[in-house]
C-alpha cells in the first residue's frame, strides 16, 4: 500500500555537525531539533499533527484574542474562534496552512506564506522564517512585509517546548528573565500586571520548577549587554536556553497542565517569544503597525551550551 500524505506536509530537513531539525510544510514549523541524538524540544512524530502549538509559527498575533474581534485603521477583524469554549481565537491564522519552500541548504530552511485579505485578517501579509543550525544551536529569523498601501497590524510568536530529557520538567531548573507578569481572567485574557518578585513565578533566578502551574505571560524581560533575552532550563546533566532579540517583549511559559492525553503533560516547557500580549490586536498593547511597503525582522534561538 502506499502511504498517504503527512498530516504536516512536506519535511524540510537540515544538519550541522551533531545537530539536526526538521521543519514542516503545513505551518513551518519546527517538529524537532536535536543534538548529537537528543531532543532539545519536545516536538511531535512524523505521523501526528502538530498539538497543543508544538514548533508553531503564531501570526499575525500570538495567543488569545477576544471573540476574535478587533478594529484597525477603520477596518474591522473578526476571527474564526478555534478556541470555542473560551470564546477565543488563539495563535493567529497560519499555523495549518502550507508555506512554500523558499531557501534549502544543508544547515538552513527558508519557508514563506502569503496571507491574503479575509473576514479574520482584511490585510495583505508576507511572511518569511528561516532556520538555520550554528555551532550554537538554531536560529529563527522572521520576517514581516506589508505590501499594500496601508499600515497593517502584526504580531507574532512561536512555540517550541523545551526539553532537557528529565521525566517532568518538575526537577529541572528554570530561569525566566522578567520582572513582571501579565494577570489573566478566566479566558487567558490579560486584566493587569504585577512584578514577579517574592511571588511563586519569580524564576529571575535559576531555580527548580516545582509543582508551580505556569501559563504565564512574563514582560520586563531582562537583556544581557548583546540585548538577547535569555530563558534557561537545565537538568539531568543537560542544559538549554532560548534567546530573543528585542523585537520580542514577551516571554509565554507554560508547563503543559492542560494538556491531553495526560501523559504529554509537564514533559517539557514552553518557552514562547513573543512580540505582543495576548489580545493585543484588540487592545492595542504593543501592536506593531507596518505601514505600506516596509517590513519588520526579528530573531530567536535555542542552543544547548
Amino acid at each position: 500500500m502506499t502511504p498517504g500524505p503527512l498530516p504536516s506536509g512536506e519535511q524540510h530537513v537540515i544538519h550541522s555537525g551533531g545537530s539536526e531539525a526538521i521543519v514542516t510544510e503545513v505551518g513551518a514549523a519546527l517538529r524537532t531539533f536535536t543534538v548529537d541524538g537528543a531532543a532539545v524540544i519536545d516536538g511531535f512524530a512524523e505521523d501526528e499533527r502538530s498539538s497543543a502549538g508544538r514548533g508553531q509559527v503564531l501570526a499575525p498575533w500570538p495567543n488569545r484574542l477576544d471573540h476574535g474581534h478587533y478594529v484597525f485603521g477603520g477596518l474591522t477583524g473578526r476571527a474564526a474562534l478555534d478556541e470555542p469554549e473560551l470564546s477565543n481565537a488563539i495563535h493567529g491564522m497560519v499555523r495549518w496552512v502550507p508555506w512554500r519552500l523558499v531557501s534549502h541548504s544543508p544547515d538552513a530552511v527558508g519557508l514563506g506564506c502569503a496571507l491574503y485579505p479575509q473576514p479574520g485578517y482584511p490585510w495583505r501579509l508576507d511572511l518569511q522564517v528561516e532556520y538555520r543550525l550554528t555551532d550554537d544551536g538554531i536560529t529563527v529569523t522572521a520576517e514581516a512585509t506589508n505590501p499594500g498601501g496601508d499600515a497593517v497590524p502584526f504580531g507574532i510568536g512561536f512555540h517550541p517546548y523545551l526539553t532537557v530529557g528529565t521525566p517532568t520538567v518538575d526537577t529541572a531548573q528554570l530561569r525566566v528573565p522578567a520582572r513582571r507578569r501579565l494577570l489573566t481572567d478566566a479566558r487567558g485574557l490579560p486584566i493587569g500586571e504585577e512584578d514577579v518578585a517574592g511571588t511563586e513565578f519569580d524564576f529571575t533566578t535559576e531555580r527548580p520548577v516545582g509543582p508551580v502551574d505556569l501559563d504565564t505571560a512574563y514582560s520586563g524581560l531582562i537583556r544581557g549587554a548583546d540585548g538577547l533575552a535569555r530563558a534557561r532550563l537545565e537538568g539531568g546533566g543537560r542544559r538549554v536556553e532560548l534567546w530573543a532579540d528585542d523585537a520580542f517583549r514577551y516571554l509565554m511559559a507554560y508547563t503543559g497542565d492542560t494538556l491531553q492525553p495526560v501523559g504529554r503533560r509537564r514533559k517539557g516547557i514552553a518557552i514562547e517569544p513573543m512580540t505582543c500580549p495576548p489580545n493585543a490586536l484588540a487592545s492595542g498593547t504593543d501592536v506593531i503597525s507596518i505601514g505600506p511597503h516596509r517590513s519588520w525582522l526579528g530573531r530567536w534561538g535555542i542552543g544547548t551550551g
